[in-house]
């Protein structure tokens, strides 16, 4: 029971991350019918400018641990904000009205495109997290909570809830459900479309720079090819949920992080050969010097996500709150 409680303690702290960058693809989705496959990288150009700014700043300024992050996290919103606002003005405006396949392509390229110069800015050597926090660790019902993840579940639910507030209580959440549902029509009432898709954009980046330093934060690293594979996994959190519905993505998120973390913790116990008795005589020997034969072990975690896609593509594709998405007139 203490290896569940564990398992989902890291599977919700995992999820709510997955969450928030899967919320930017389903706001793009949702409006544009654009999956933007650069998202991911999004979230490794915020990880890499936080994580440099607050390695800076703890090294000279001699500020308290919490404001050298906080201004980490501040200044990787503006530069992730660019960034998104640069690739829907310039890659993917000028192919709004092209097949689908273009700018689905385009996006694959923004991604490399990014990659390379965060190589060239960063170079191929990862980014440490300076200790500079106190991590105390709290121990609830056996399992094991730090302050770093409770910082990271509650940083998320309360950007999960401002967005909410955002689309669905200000003028602007008005104009991106009415440009979700009909474009066209929404043009002829007086929306700027293209000021609306260009905020999405944005809004999405702004999240997606949060999760990289939040991200950077719990493992303590980033690496420019970070942002690529998980990416994928809050794509495939979308879509479990229903992309392009709000409450979708987040039920999406958290759901993945703890089935990927729950298959981590006991993917190595359930396929230990050594407790299946008919094969564990065969392996006796091995058995008896090892203790155990496992064929997959924790290393497999990335594979949760992928399983989880093709499952719900296969008997719902629809993911598991629906997709409330209005057909183009």
């Amino acid at each position: 029971m203490d290896i569940f409680l564990q398992q989902i303690i890291n599977g919700l702290t995992l999820g709510s991350v997955y969450a928030v960058v899967a919320l930017g693809y389903t706001m793009v989705y949702g409006i544009v019918q654009l999956i933007n496959f650069a998202h991911g990288e999004v979230v490794m150009v915020g990880a890499m400018v936080g994580l440099s700014v607050i390695g800076a700043l703890a090294a000279s300024s001699g500020l308290p641990p919490l404001v050298v992050v906080l201004a980490g996290a501040m200044s990787a919103v503006p530069v992730c904000m660019a960034v998104g606002y640069t690739m829907e003005r310039v890659a993917y405006r000028p192919l709004r009205g092209a097949p689908r396949l273009a700018p689905l392509i385009t996006a694959i390229g923004i991604s490399i495109i990014l990659q390379q110069v965060a190589m060239l800015v960063w170079s191929r050597n990862p980014l440490s997290f300076p200790q500079i926090v106190a991590n105390p660790v709290f121990e609830v019902a056996g399992a094991h909570v730090s302050a770093v993840q409770i910082a990271i579940v509650s940083v998320s639910v309360l950007m999960m809830a401002v967005l909410t507030l955002i689309v669905y209580r200000t003028r602007l959440g008005v104009a991106m459900r009415a440009t979700s549902e009909n474009a066209q029509m929404a043009g002829l009432m007086g929306v700027n479309v293209n000021q609306v898709i260009a905020a999405t954009f944005v809004i999405g980046a702004a999240l997606a720079a949060i999760a990289g330093v939040m991200i950077g934060t719990y493992y303590g690293i980033a690496h420019y090819k970070m942002g690529a594979l998980l990416g994928m996994k809050a794509f495939a959190a979308a879509v479990l949920g229903g992309i392009g519905n709000l409450a979708g993505a987040m039920l999406g998120g958290i759901l993945l992080g703890v089935v990927e973390a729950l298959g981590t913790g006991y993917i190595g116990e359930l396929t230990d050969l050594c407790h299946i008795d008919w094969i564990s005589t065969s392996l006796a020997q091995r058995c008896a010097e090892d203790g155990h034969v496992v064929v997959f072990g924790s290393n497999y975690q990335d594979v949760f996500a992928f399983v989880v896609l093709i499952l719900v593509l296969v008997f719902r594709p629809s993911g598991l709150l629906g997709e409330r998405v209005g057909d183009r007139a």
